[in-house]
């Protein structure tokens, strides 16, 4: 309960600080491809479909699919920048002050990934509010390991504490973890 209340707490400083950059990227955004805001239906808690909103980092034609599927030449030069700096995940605090997420907790998958929702449904990932960052995320675990990425969001959830939360936070801002890999 007390997660909740500092999610409800940061998201609304989150937007409401970083409204002058919100609207920068998004402004950048339309000349890299003319459509800044990607949204896509995600696995949310207790396996319910929730819209996941974030700054297009890829071309708006490429498929969708996990990150680690898709090419990296779909990524635009500024979506490559998005990525690095972790900023292309700003928008999802509004996914977070609407209860669909957590700052903390496992990356929503996508309902074509069935070996990651049955691994995560086995181990109880689904009971809980998925996140904008983690302990995968922070250790460089992405959706192209199934099994560990489902058995490190369990081992996450299962031992959460307020430290480990701003510690997560703080790591993701700090620059660690790559985000989601894509092919080469």
């Amino acid at each position: 309960m007390f997660l909740r209340f500092l999610d409800i707490l940061f998201s609304i400083i989150g937007l409401a600080v970083g409204f002058p950059l919100l609207l920068v990227l998004t402004v950048v955004g339309i000349f890299d491809t003319g459509s800044p805001i990607f949204r896509q239906e995600r696995v949310g808690r207790n396996k319910k479909p929730f819209t996941l909103v974030k700054f297009r980092t890829m071309r708006p034609d490429t498929a969708s699919v996990a990150s680690h599927l898709a090419s990296a030449s779909a990524i635009t030069p500024f979506g490559g920048f998005l990525r690095k700096t972790k900023l292309d995940e700003l928008p999802q605090l509004w996914n977070v002050l609407k209860g669909e997420m957590s700052l903390v907790g496992p990356r929503p998958c996508l309902f074509n990934q069935e070996e990651l929702i049955a691994e995560r449904e086995k181990r109880g990932v689904f009971r809980h509010r998925p996140g904008i960052t983690g302990l995968a995320q922070v250790n460089e675990i992405d959706m192209s390991t199934p099994v560990l990425l489902a058995e490190t969001d369990q081992q996450m959830l299962e031992s959460l504490t307020i430290k480990d939360y701003f510690k997560y936070i703080f790591m993701t801002v700090a620059g660690k973890g790559s985000g989601d890999r894509v092919k080469r």
